[in-house]
């Protein structure tokens, strides 16, 4: 049964605070540095980045903590190791006699040394919204590998949470407000700037910068010509591809999805393209070149993203449903060949009055790329 997504009210006040204390705890484990989550009934965890793990950084968890870490992956890439399969979303991964720092960054990156899968190896299912669970969607969030190592803050030292984390000079970000990142961020989105930008197959054109509340990354939207709300605009939604967009690629459609789009609004009269911040189907572009280059190892593009422990598709289209009804516009004909957006964005309670189709010739670069989209995405050319 579809469920329809809903931007849940929290206070004013709370929502700058809130985004803040995640993008600070983002930067924290960019640096390879250790953040406190703070989960519901007492529980506390102690979190680094898998990526970052170092022996010294074990041994700092270690003895702040007073307790084991532990390495908390994806079930996705769980699998993919052959240490079974869980109905959870996240596990931790625990050895009898406590996990290495190089054991660590071979288990969460499929691109190190084949990891050794030892009998002493035991996973254990995080609960959807504990500590072990925050620590991976923040590690996703940061647009590292989505893995962490994680240790139960169980130090008596440790019961005034607030006050230690402040004498240890560690950041304190709740595990809810992780949860809920990217609802707030979409509903706090405002338009920051606007300006007339003429391209060379639609003269008429503006750009509008959305940018939320905490100054994180800005979504764009291009207006060409003159849409009028109250009608079905014709819309694409595009996701930003440095590589295709940019530099012309030839691995995938976006660059002749991007360019084709705009022509295709132009000769309509008039239109929306909404270009997101969510490189790599949300994976960002330093995984995206890692599942690249797991695809020249003969992974398609879908599984080259569950060996690095992500969903097929990470994208969220909360940001674009916000946008168009800022924009005025609660009904669109959508240009895409994904079904899966046209769902999407109808749960984000946008109107999708038609599919229009959006393909383009294949090449001998991104043909497989196609037709793993088609086989297993449910793409339609």
């Amino acid at each position: 049964m579809a469920h329809r997504f809903e931007l849940i009210s929290m206070p004013a006040s709370r929502e700058p605070v809130s985004l803040l204390a995640v993008d600070r705890a983002v930067s924290e484990l960019r640096r390879g540095r250790i953040v406190a989550v703070r989960g519901g009934g007492g529980t506390a965890a102690l979190v680094q980045a898998a990526e970052a793990a170092t022996p010294e950084g074990l041994r700092e968890l270690a003895s702040m903590s007073q307790a084991s870490p532990v390495l908390v992956v994806t079930a996705r890439r769980a699998a993919v190791l052959g240490l079974g399969h869980s109905r959870a979303k996240v596990v931790s991964v625990a050895a009898g006699g406590g996990l290495t720092a190089e054991a660590i960054r071979d288990l969460a990156d499929p691109l190190s040394d084949p990891p050794a899968v030892t009998p002493d190896l035991s996973i254990a299912e995080a609960a959807a919204y504990d500590c072990d669970s925050a620590a991976v969607s923040l590690a996703k969030r940061a647009r590292l590998l989505p893995a962490a190592v994680t240790a139960n803050l169980v130090n008596p030292e440790a019961d005034d949470l607030a006050a230690w984390t402040t004498r240890h000079d560690l950041l304190l970000v709740d595990a809810g407000d992780i949860f809920q990142y990217e609802k707030t961020a979409a509903r706090t989105l405002r338009k920051v700037s606007e300006a007339r930008v003429p391209l060379p197959d639609a003269p008429e054109t503006r750009i509008m910068a959305f940018r939320p509340v905490d100054g994180g990354l800005e979504h764009l939207a291009i207006l060409i010509g003159d849409p009028r709300p109250g009608e079905p605009v014709l819309t694409r939604l595009h996701s930003e591809c440095f590589t295709g967009d940019l530099l012309g690629s030839l691995r995938c459609d976006c660059g002749d999805q991007l360019q084709g789009a705009i022509r295709e609004i132009a000769a309509a009269g008039s239109g929306i393209l909404l270009y997101l911040a969510q490189e790599g189907r949300g994976i960002g572009l330093v995984n995206k070149l890692r599942a690249y280059e797991l695809q020249d190892r003969g992974f398609d593009t879908m599984d080259a993203n569950e060996q690095l422990g992500f969903d097929a598709d990470e994208r969220v289209y909360l940001p674009a449903a916000q946008m168009l009804r800022q924009l005025g516009f609660d009904r669109i004909r959508l240009m895409t060949n994904n079904p899966g957006k046209v769902s999407a964005l109808s749960r984000c309670g946008v109107g999708v009055v038609a599919r229009v189709p959006h393909a383009f010739p294949a090449n001998k670069h991104n043909e497989s790329y196609l037709r793993t989209k088609a086989a297993r995405g449910g793409h339609l050319f």
